[in-house]
């Protein structure tokens, strides 16, 4: 009777190759990132005043609550806050871009985005190393040690009350007077004809005559009436 060895063996190889590319495909299809993309509008909102009178509500939002404004522009504003917690240090990055928006009657449309990166307190230790002429280089550690900063996470806010907060403070410092940007001359376009129609030069005016000097009217003449003889009464006869 055959022994069950040699038909074992191949059988186990190909159930563990099997295995093996299915966890590898498993693996490989999974996401990168849990992104929804839905249409909440937890990053955004639409104001009446400009883009400018948004943003530079915008900085006096993030001042009055401690952060400090490293860019201030028409259109963008960022700004920085650290959070300290025992050996772990935080540090918020806020950014909001003031856009014209094109639809509704709103004209403003208030983009934000903050992103959190967490730092641990990392300690290394430092040796001295001393030459000897007899032994040659030996490293004595001396007991120094050096602390520094490591990033350890980072990640992008996504509590929707974070932003309805800010946008609440935002709307604090909005002017009450609104900046309405001055709307174009209207401008009328001509119709576009079938045919071409050939385009001929404007005569020019003809030149003017030189007027003629009138000409001097004759004097007067002088008649000498006739002098004037009495009647005669008719002889009889």
């Amino acid at each position: 009777m055959p022994s069950p060895r040699p038909l074992l063996l191949p059988l186990l190889l190909a159930t563990l190759l099997g295995g093996c590319s299915m966890g590898g495909l498993t693996k490989s299809s999974e996401p990168s990132a849990t992104e929804a993309f839905d249409s909440a509008n937890t990053y955004s909102r639409s104001f009446d005043h400009s883009p400018a009178q948004a943003c530079e509500a915008a900085r006096r939002a993030l001042l009055s609550q401690g952060f400090v404004v490293g860019r201030a522009e028409a259109d963008v504003v960022e700004a920085r806050k650290y959070f300290q917690q025992n050996e772990s240090h935080e540090q918020v990055e806020f950014r909001a871009v003031c856009m014209p928006q094109y639809r509704g009657s709103q004209q403003t449309l208030v983009f934000v985005n903050a992103v959190q990166d967490r730092y641990a307190l990392r300690k290394s230790n430092t040796s001295a190393s001393l030459g000897v002429s007899a032994l040659g280089s030996l490293s004595v550690p001396i007991g120094s040690s050096e602390d520094s900063l490591v990033k350890v996470a980072s990640a992008t806010l996504q509590d929707p009350n974070f932003y309805k907060r800010f946008f609440a403070v935002l709307e604090r410092f909005l002017p009450e007077e609104i900046e309405r940007p001055a709307r174009p001359a209207a401008t009328t376009q001509a119709q576009p004809s079938l045919f071409a129609v050939p385009q001929y030069q404007a005569p020019e005016p003809a030149a003017e005559l030189p007027r003629e000097e009138p000409l001097p009217e004759p004097p007067p003449v002088l008649v000498n009436p006739l002098p004037t003889q009495p009647a005669q009464p008719p002889s009889g006869g």
